[in-house]
């Protein structure tokens, strides 16, 4: 792994690293936000509505502008829905997806999965998808 990476990684139950590498000129603001939040742990559950994405809507909260922001993402993107408008319908949810997809509100695209790790975050969206759930520990890379 490149250590020079900036980003983030998530640790499955079965401690298996996927690592993700943010997007510091479209979307300085949410990466530096969403660092500041880590590391916390949630259970992620698989989306019924916007496609191959596994989700939480229980994130710590950012208080954050629409930047880089679109219901359109490609596959291994994170996003985060912004608070501001208020009328965000992802207002504090945060997303990866791991295929096709598409939100339901616009949210900030703010990182995608290094390609090294792409093959295990398709098995983890499976894995969740078939299994229900997952606790995920979401951390700073060390």
């Amino acid at each position: 792994m490149d250590t020079h990476i900036s980003g983030f990684k998530i640790i499955t139950e079965d401690n298996i690293e996927i690592v993700f590498a943010y997007y510091p000129e479209d979307a300085p603001i949410t990466c530096s936000a969403f660092s500041a939040i880590l590391p916390f742990t949630r259970t992620f559950y698989h989306a019924r509505i916007s496609g191959q994405e596994i989700w939480i809507d229980d994130v710590p909260p950012l208080d954050i502008i629409q930047e880089n922001a679109s219901v359109f993402t490609n596959s291994g993107e994170v996003v985060f829905g912004p608070s501001k408008p208020e009328r965000t319908k992802t207002a504090n949810c945060f997303g990866i997806y791991y295929g096709e997809g598409r939100g339901l509100d616009a949210a900030n695209i703010f990182a995608k999965v290094v390609d090294d790790d792409f093959e295990k975050l398709i098995d983890l969206g499976n894995k969740i998808w078939k299994k229900g759930g997952e606790k995920i520990l979401v951390t700073t890379l060390q």
